[in-house]
C-alpha cells in the first residue's frame, strides 16, 4: 500500500492551529484590557524583566532571532525568556496587531497601577517628569525612557496621549517598568505643594542647582507649549539656553537635557 500524504487536517495540525489563535486572541485582547499592557519587540520584554514585570507570556517567531538577542543582550534573563516563550509561525505573529516587531518578540505583562497623588506626595529624591498635553506617543516614551536612565522619580502625563499605551512602551524600550508612569492632572500637580518649574523658551536661563530635587519639571506639548493654566501653578520658569535663531527643542531632547543638566549639577 503507498504511503498517503501528512494531512494539514491531522489532529497534531489542528492542535498547532487552535494553539497559534488562541494566543493571537490573548495577544489582541492584551490591546484593550487596561490591565495588561503588551510589548512590543525584545528590548521592550529585556527591560520589563530586568525591573520585576510580571509578563505573563512571550510569541516569538520560529527560527528567529530570540535566542541570538537574549544571548547577546541579557544571557540572565535566558531561562526566565524560555520558560515564558511560545514560538510561532510569521504568518501568525504577524496577526498580532498593527505593529510587527523587526525582532519577532511580542509579549504581554500586567501592566502597575500608579496613584499621581500617592507619588507626588512621597519622600523623592529625584524630581518628577510632568508632560502636558503631549501628542506623540514616541516623544511620550522616549521622555520616560530617559526619565528612567537620570533617575527621574516618575513621569506623570496631564491629558494627550495615554501613557502606557503599547506605542507609547515601545519607544520607552519597556522602562515604563522602571518608574512610576501615570496620569494626573494640573490640579494634582498644585495640591502636592511641591516646587513646580515650568520649562519654556520665555522662561529665565535654567541654574540647575537651583532646583530643588524633589521638584515638578514641567513641559509643555510639542506644538502649543505650556498653556496658560500650567503657567500659573508654577513657582519658576525656565529655559535652556540655545543657540540664536533656534525657537525649540523636540519634547524628548527637552527633559533629557534637563534631567541630565540636574543630574551632572548633582
Amino acid at each position: 500500500m503507498s504511503e498517503q500524504p501528512e494531512s494539514s487536517s491531522a489532529p497534531g495540525a489542528h492542535r498547532g492551529r487552535r494553539e497559534a489563535n488562541a494566543l493571537i486572541q490573548r495577544v489582541l485582547a492584551a490591546r484593550n484590557d487596561s490591565a495588561l499592557v503588551v510589548l512590543e519587540g525584545f528590548h521592550a520584554l529585556k527591560h520589563a524583566l530586568r525591573f520585576q514585570a510580571p509578563v505573563e507570556i512571550v510569541a516569538a517567531v520560529q527560527d528567529g532571532e530570540l535566542d541570538a538577542l537574549t544571548a547577546a543582550h541579557a544571557p540572565e534573563l535566558a531561562a526566565q525568556i524560555d520558560a515564558l516563550t511560545v514560538r510561532i509561525a510569521r504568518a501568525d505573529f504577524k496577526r498580532m496587531g498593527p505593529y510587527e516587531p523587526h525582532t519577532g518578540v511580542v509579549s504581554v505583562a500586567r501592566r502597575p497601577r500608579y496613584d499621581a497623588a500617592a507619588l507626588l506626595s512621597g519622600d523623592l529624591r529625584g524630581p518628577v517628569v510632568a508632560l502636558e498635553d503631549p501628542r506623540h506617543r514616541g516623544n511620550f516614551g522616549a521622555a520616560v525612557r530617559v526619565a528612567a536612565a537620570a533617575e527621574a522619580a516618575g513621569v506623570l502625563g496631564i491629558g494627550g496621549v495615554e501613557p502606557w499605551h503599547p506605542t507609547t512602551v515601545r519607544a520607552a524600550a519597556g522602562l515604563h517598568f522602571a518608574l512610576p508612569v501615570a496620569s494626573a492632572t494640573l490640579g494634582q500637580l498644585q495640591a502636592s505643594g511641591r516646587p513646580v518649574v515650568a520649562l519654556d523658551p520665555e522662561g529665565e536661563p535654567l541654574q540647575p542647582a537651583a532646583v530643588p530635587a524633589g521638584a515638578v519639571l514641567l513641559f509643555g506639548s510639542e506644538r502649543a507649549g505650556l498653556s496658560a493654566q500650567a503657567r500659573a501653578i508654577a513657582q519658576a520658569t525656565c529655559a535652556l539656553p540655545m543657540r540664536a535663531g533656534v525657537s525649540s527643542l523636540n519634547l524628548a531632547t527637552s527633559v533629557a537635557a534637563v534631567l541630565y543638566a540636574l543630574r551632572l549639577a548633582r
